[in-house]
């Protein structure tokens, strides 16, 4: 199937890198698509309009408020997957009409073949079917969508954030900065491992780890204190809430 890149930002970047086929890519001048295409192989065409006549599937990885502009140089399309926030499957069908749409919210590790990706609209599994090579798949209603984004979509920047408070709080008890960067990522990957072998069983594998009275339990208390719980929820309202742009 010929897959072609509508933008070549850093989504459509992590998304082409872990498909790591050849594929078509546009952009408006970043030279983004010529260096894509040198990355995973295939082509960077002149036009927006020379990529939906040659691709089979048109990924829309644009700026969403260009998605009227972008369709009508585009033209029909068979199939459409969108990976444009907040930008629904009504507006979509409406920009493409005929086609056969998908929307998804996949994230940057998809890169790397660890993403999470969330999907709703058409079931097309030969779409499904390459999301699924770029990690795990979640279909879900698209009145969930929004907020699916708060959670996964925005995983790789929260993770980042956490391991550097995490290696600053590690290098302020005296670790040097490079051994407190291998404790630290060590940890995450080690403990995100663990939970999910144990089915996500959260509390499980808190209370494998704290003893009454013990270190860790005055650490989470720490924790908790500082409003860690409600920290997420205020960051998750904040990106799934409507858009101040």
């Amino acid at each position: 199937m010929v897959i072609g890149f509508v933008g070549s930002g850093n989504m459509a970047r992590a998304l082409a890198v872990g498909l790591g086929e050849p594929a078509l890519f546009s952009d408006h001048g970043s030279g983004r698509a010529a260096a894509l295409a040198e990355l995973v192989g295939g082509e960077a065409v002149a036009s927006n309009r020379e990529l939906g006549e040659r691709a089979e599937l048109v990924v829309l990885a644009h700026k969403p408020a260009g998605l009227d502009a972008v369709a009508r140089e585009v033209g029909a399309a068979a199939m459409v997957l969108s990976l444009l926030g907040r930008v629904t499957l009504e507006q979509l069908a409406a920009a493409y009409p005929g086609a056969a749409i998908v929307r998804a919210m996949p994230n940057t590790a998809s890169a790397i073949r660890a993403g999470v990706t969330c999907v709703c609209g058409a079931e097309l599994p030969q779409v499904e079917a390459l999301l699924d090579r770029v990690g795990t798949v979640v279909r879900l209603e698209e009145r969930l969508m929004d907020a699916a984004t708060a959670v996964s979509g925005v995983a790789p920047a929260y993770v980042a954030l956490l391991a550097e408070a995490w290696i600053d709080a590690a290098v302020g008890q005296g670790i040097p900065a490079a051994q407190a960067a291998m404790l630290v990522g060590g940890a995450l990957s080690g403990s995100a491992a663990l939970l999910q072998a144990r089915g996500m069983d959260t509390l499980g594998v808190r209370r494998e780890v704290t003893s009454p009275g013990g270190m860790t339990a005055r650490g989470l208390r720490v924790l908790e204190q500082a409003g860690l719980r409600s920290a997420f929820a205020d960051a998750a309202a904040a990106v799934a809430g409507p858009s101040t742009t």
